[in-house]
């Protein structure tokens, strides 16, 4: 009884990939961006680039509305909506691409696209509760420390899109 709302429910959360055209990063801005594609946070990008804390949280607002990723996105949505638009570099990995499953391929999707825990588990077809062992699941299997650097992976990998130029299909060094 409970299976039909929740399927009318995907179809009114859809996912975060925007279908209005994208604004270029300003390279400032770019800098910012592939910081946190690489994973630091606010204060670790502070840190790295010298910028204040207040120039740094206006440059992540920015990069939201250039993306259309709404102000309290989760960080891995961002990385997914940043490297999808190409606006920052893909990551690099000696990581071989780890052999998913199709429920992993679309619990993998859902966190990548859906801003809150309850859309990515509707979206990944899964109940709200078990997203958090299936999450850690998936981390496991691909060796990534969070969700933001997994999707970070999946884009080096091609599991999120195609797959970058010059790459192998184990993501190993020829």
């Amino acid at each position: 009884m409970t299976a039909k709302p929740a399927e009318k429910e995907i179809a009114v959360f859809p996912s975060m990939t925007p279908s209005a055209p994208i604004t270029p990063l300003k390279p400032t801005h770019q800098i910012v961006a592939q910081h946190l594609v690489e994973g630091l946070t606010s204060q670790d990008i502070v840190t790295r680039t010298g910028l204040s804390p207040h120039t740094v949280r206006q440059y992540l607002r920015d990069i939201r509305v250039s993306v259309h990723c709404p102000p309290r996105c989760k960080p891995q949505v961002l990385v997914h909506l940043l490297l999808a638009a190409e606006q920052v570099a893909s990551p690099t990995t000696e990581r071989p691409a780890p052999e998913l499953d199709a429920e992993e391929q679309l619990l993998l999707k859902a966190v990548a696209e859906h801003n809150t825990p309850r859309d990515a588990a509707l979206a990944a077809k899964i109940a709200p509760a078990d997203l958090g062992s299936a999450l850690d699941a998936l981390l496991d299997e691909t060796g990534a420390a969070d969700v933001t650097q997994l999707v970070a992976l999946a884009h080096a990998w091609g599991l999120l899109g195609t797959r970058p130029a010059g790459t192998v299909e184990n993501g190993a060094a020829q």
